[in-house]
């Protein structure tokens, strides 16, 4: 296994899923603000799970996120 590689490999999925997950967060959360649901004082929970089936991965991580 080429070590560099695989961690080059690992680095750049975790920054398309960081980007991708960002956007569709802030996305999501302008259109409810607009629509009333929200106010943008909440701080509501999120939780990402990572899954790799092939190897046995399957590891969540849960938070919350504050508006202000």
């Amino acid at each position: 296994m080429n070590e560099d590689k695989f961690n080059m490999e690992i680095r750049k999925f975790l920054k398309k899923v960081g980007v991708t997950s960002q956007r569709e967060i802030e996305h999501l959360v302008m259109r409810a603000i607009e629509s009333g649901q929200l106010s943008g004082s909440e701080i509501f929970d999120i939780k990402m799970t990572i899954e790799a089936t092939s190897i046995g991965l399957n590891h969540c991580i849960e938070g919350k996120i504050a508006m202000e």
